[in-house]
């Protein structure tokens, strides 16, 4: 743990992720450690065992600790608490060309996009769809799904339900419902494309969804919107609070947290993008960092000729 190692390790021999909060991230002997400012403890992350840091609100980071995560190929998320929101993400997964070109190989085919699109409508409702539908008609399947489902936690939990509707630019001129399902989808959200990006892949390539900066997103975060965030919504719009967002917020966080569902996100993607059924890309060759010159350290400085 002394020294930086002279190439990322593979990304298949990596810890998963990593949440760090109320603490400064730096570098000590040539490892990450993570300090604890209130009464000075410390903790040692491994150097390039971890794919992803997800740092939360309370934490910092030193400029050699990014520097560090550059060289050694770890991701930086910052992200909210328990990753309801993404704020940033520091040279991130998407910048993968391998896995890039093997999502956009599997949305730019017809037949392979639509392979994929029926996976994840089967992850989502427990059974493949019917066959010889285009994506066009699955799309219209999930729709009509998706309102009934609606409708049924809405009765469950006593909530008046009027639908799915909402202005994005007028916040107050949602229902409470569709305030909390506005507020628990956007922390899902967060959280997916955390996953998206530490996987390797591009948020904006989607499959059902397309020609938006979080299509793929979207089609992660369908799948389990209803076994996770939805109902949290549901159960706080039964409350009627005076702060919808903020306690949905906490719902969802709760959730995530129990549920661990960020490491069952990244599995889930692989499975999605696996249904196309052509051979993932190998491992990408690890790169070597560019030939830089080694920083003089104080003590050669001060012996420099004037």
């Amino acid at each position: 743990m002394g020294f930086i190692p002279l190439k990322p390790i593979p990304e298949k021999d990596r810890m998963s992720m990593i949440f760090v909060g109320m603490g400064q991230i730096d570098v000590r002997d040539g490892a990450f450690v993570v300090i604890d400012e209130v009464n000075g403890e410390r903790m040692h992350i491994p150097v390039g065992s971890v794919a992803c840091l997800l740092l939360e609100p309370g934490t910092r980071i030193s400029h050699a600790a990014v520097k560090l995560a550059s060289v050694v190929g770890t991701l930086l998320i910052w992200v909210g608490d328990a990753g309801v929101r993404l704020y940033s993400a520091g040279q991130p997964g998407g910048a993968r060309s391998d896995k890039l070109l093997y999502q956009a190989q599997l949305a730019l085919d017809d037949s392979l996009r639509l392979k994929v699109v029926r996976k994840m409508f089967e992850l989502r409702f427990g059974e493949p769809p019917p066959s010889r539908r285009s994506v066009e008609q699955l799309r219209g399947m999930e729709g009509a799904r998706v309102r009934k489902t609606y409708q049924l936690l809405a009765r469950q939990y006593g909530v008046k339900w009027q639908g799915r509707r909402y202005d994005p630019t007028q916040w107050s001129a949602s229902d409470v419902a569709n305030q909390c399902l506005s507020a628990a989808t956007a922390c899902l959200y967060g959280i997916t494309e955390a996953a998206i990006l530490a996987a390797g892949y591009a948020p904006a390539i989607g499959f059902l969804h397309t020609g938006k900066p979080q299509s793929f997103v979207y089609d992660i975060a369908d799948i389990v919107k209803f076994e996770t965030v939805v109902p949290a919504a549901f159960r706080v719009a039964a409350r009627s609070p005076a702060a919808p967002e903020r306690e949905v917020r906490i719902a969802c966080r709760d959730a995530f947290k129990q549920t661990k569902l960020l490491q069952r996100l990244i599995p889930m993607i692989e499975e999605v993008l696996a249904a196309g059924e052509i051979e993932p890309p190998p491992p990408a060759p690890e790169a070597m960092p560019p030939a830089i010159p080694k920083p003089e350290s104080v003590g050669d400085q001060g012996h420099r000729s004037k």
